[in-house]
């Protein structure tokens, strides 16, 4: 059963403004893409239930295997990105043939929030070009479960 969508968006709007800082994770110190998801996760159901290994800027430029939406399988609930809506996890390639590395929260059909290099945690608009970048999405559970 998913978490209720607008609970999700509420608690992903705290993090707004929140500064851009590489694998960090607290809302109004700085947090990563990453660290966002991973803070909403912690404020809406508990203590998170993966550990997540240090990783570098340029983790996903090389490499094959969808690390991080492998991840996001054995925590979040996947679903048909076509069809991902208020509340979803949505996972971006940054560049064609490219695995996922980045990733946000819907807040509307046509906005989300993300954190973003230089401009830390952001609502923008989910653009055309942003739109074909998603790759994957999720929705967070209701409980957390064991993974």
């Amino acid at each position: 059963m998913p978490a209720d969508p607008q609970r999700v968006v509420a608690i992903a709007r705290r993090w707004l403004g929140t500064p851009y800082h590489d694998q960090a994770s607290r809302r109004g110190a700085g947090c990563d893409c990453l660290g966002l998801i991973r803070g909403v996760w912690r404020e809406l159901l508990g203590p998170e239930t993966l550990s997540v290994p240090a990783y570098s800027r340029d983790w996903g430029e090389t490499g094959c295997e969808e690390v991080l939406a492998e991840a996001a399988k054995h925590v979040l609930i996947r679903i048909d990105a076509t069809g991902a809506g208020t509340g979803a996890v949505v996972l971006f390639r940054m560049r064609s043939g490219a695995i996922v590395k980045h990733c946000g929260i819907l807040t509307a059909p046509d906005r989300f929030i993300h954190a973003y290099e230089r401009l830390g945690v952001i609502e923008e608009a989910l653009t055309t070009a942003w739109r074909r970048r998603i790759a994957f999405a999720f929705l967070f559970p209701a409980a957390a479960t064991e993974s």
